[in-house]
């Protein structure tokens, strides 16, 4: 139902002023062949042992890396960013991947340690796995993904055992770094912080979408103005509006209540992960679903947040909604990945297949 409203309100954020027809070239229209290869993918990992993903980690680690590292060679460079390998059909953005993967390895390690994960040794080691990507991700540039990355590893590692003592050293730690970091981002990186700081500092240039996402919100009011009918959006005022601004054109068209409701599926979703994990018998299970959990939540309120101004614009989609081969196939893969612990939680083993997990 949710990915159903993301196809609608990025219809309604490309095509409805033009009157087009869909195309091939149509945004909605390739959402929806995002939608049926994601589902493909969900219900097939859904009936493969979870721990078999465990088992091939490495090959999977590996692949992430290489795919990351070939995005500098080979990679689309799309508003200054170089994060996607064209395949003709699509176009394949690898840190969407590597959201999954490092979920997968990081759960493995902390359930092979599960007894020491609050020692700095094994919490220094588990976060090695999700520092490269993120070290790559990084420097494509992709600000958003790298911090989506940090928090999810932050999420497991807490779920897997480590102390609120070490997350505040942790927190102190990137708090001291923040500057430094600060000085070695990209200038359009920088502009977008310093305008979520003073908005009214440049309102023609990096604050001009922040402006217009507010204004799309507010907008809408309690009820929305209706289908194809926002001011904002249709008359183009909000730039990006069917990826990092979708959650503005949802608050224009369908208003308070349409948000609400969008918010209270993607609540619901991360609900049930949590009750996932609960049921799961495994540790490396459990934080599979804390994992894609967190993933979820975290994109969700940064999303959320860049639309009200809240933090910068930092490129983080709406997960299940915002237009994107990648991370629409990539979350729907996740969700695969969690009905696997689900299905067997009440012990269902594969038999017959030669596999060893461990």
């Amino acid at each position: 139902l949710l990915t159903l409203i993301g196809i609608a309100m990025i219809y309604s954020a490309t095509a409805c002023i033009t009157g087009e027809p869909l195309d091939w070239q149509s945004p909605a229209l390739r959402q929806i062949l995002y939608a049926l290869a994601g589902l493909a993918a969900m219900f097939a990992l859904a009936f493969v042992d979870y721990r078999l993903y465990g088992a091939l980690r490495w090959i999977f680690w590996g692949g992430m890396i290489a795919l990351l590292a070939i995005v500098f060679g080979i990679g689309q460079i799309t508003h200054g960013a170089q994060r996607w390998i064209d395949l003709r059909v699509f176009n394949l953005q690898p840190s969407e991947l590597s959201k999954l993967i490092v979920i997968l390895v990081v759960a493995k390690y902390m359930s092979d340690h599960e007894a020491h994960m609050s020692r700095w040794r094994n919490l220094a080691v588990s976060f090695s796995f999700v520092a490269l990507p993120m070290a790559l991700i990084y420097l494509q540039p992709d600000l958003g993904t790298t911090i989506v990355l940090g928090a999810t590893w932050g999420v497991m590692a807490l779920a897997g055992g480590m102390r609120w003592r070490d997350v505040l050293i942790i927190a102190a730690i990137f708090s001291v770094a923040a500057v430094p970091i600060f000085g070695n981002l990209r200038p359009y990186q920088q502009d977008r912080i310093l305008t979520f700081i003073d908005p009214t500092r440049d309102p023609l240039g990096s604050g001009y979408n922040i402006t217009q996402a507010r204004i799309a919100i507010g907008a809408g009011g309690f009820w929305g103005l209706g289908f194809c009918s926002g001011t904002q959006s249709q008359l183009r005022f909000l730039r990006i509006r069917q990826t990092d601004f979708i959650f503005s054109v949802i608050g224009e068209e369908l208003g308070f209540i349409g948000s609400l409701f969008v918010l209270a599926l993607i609540v619901f979703i991360i609900l049930r992960l949590i009750r996932v994990a609960r049921l799961a018998r495994t540790t490396d299970g459990k934080l599979i679903a804390v994992g894609i959990a967190g993933v979820i939540f975290i994109q969700s309120w940064v999303n959320l947040a860049m639309n009200l101004g809240l933090v910068p614009v930092v490129g983080v989609p709406l997960p299940f909604v915002s237009s994107g081969g990648s991370s629409l196939i990539t979350l729907l893969a996740s969700l695969g990945v969690a009905q696997s612990v689900l299905l067997r939680h009440t012990g269902l083993q594969l038999e017959g297949s030669g596999v060893k997990y461990g």
